[in-house]
């Protein structure tokens, strides 16, 4: 028995190392199809809002003397922010603040086409283009939303992966740590609002 001893202590460790592997890499795969998924929901927002863009540009188009450079800007900020994709799985935090810059400046340029807009009376009584600009609302708080879930769910993933002794299979099993959405630059200072009375 006592030569058996060494060889079913061995088996024992071997066992319990596998059991831990294999349920660590699970785990972490199971984790990493959620951040997936709700990076699948961050960018089927982005894509509606892109979309209502097209048709909300189209609108703004049919008032001839609309000014042309918010326009333009519109639609260059619009192809900047679809030109970028992202694999959920490899993303990185200077891709992921990337595609965060240039959705910021879409946002920043649909904002200043809705300021305009102000300007022309014809649009703010297209019925069209009152509906578009509502859809644009709802969906910016569905990207928002999108977001949110998103970093909730990068959160346990990255938990996961961090701690001890997990850390040591997720660098031999290459299951890095993601980075989480945050603030547009400059999110951070209040907003001047200005008020023309004339």
């Amino acid at each position: 028995m006592k030569k058996f001893l060494p060889w079913i202590i061995i088996g024992v460790l071997v066992f319990g190392l596998y059991s831990w592997g294999k349920g660590f890499n699970n785990t972490a795969v199971n984790l990493n199809e959620n951040v997936k998924e709700a990076w699948g929901n961050v960018q089927t927002s982005y894509q509606r809002r892109n979309d209502l863009i097209g048709n909300l540009v189209n609108t703004v188009k049919g008032a001839a003397d609309f000014e042309k450079s918010t326009l333009t800007a519109v639609i260059e900020a619009r192809a900047k922010a679809t030109s970028i994709n992202i694999d959920p799985s490899n993303v990185t935090p200077e891709q992921l603040a990337k595609y965060n810059q240039v959705q910021g400046g879409l946002s920043g340029a649909l904002k200043s086409l809705l300021v305009t807009v102000e300007r022309y009376p014809e649009l703010k009584a297209n019925q069209n283009f009152l509906k578009l600009q509502d859809e644009l609302t709802s969906t910016e708080n569905t990207i928002q939303t999108a977001r949110t879930r998103y970093n909730e769910k990068i959160k346990p993933y990255n938990v996961h992966v961090n701690s001890f002794p997990n850390s040591i299979l997720a660098g031999i099993l290459n299951f890095d740590e993601k980075p989480y959405f945050d603030a547009e630059v400059g999110a951070d200072k209040p907003v001047d609002v200005k008020f023309d009375f004339n």
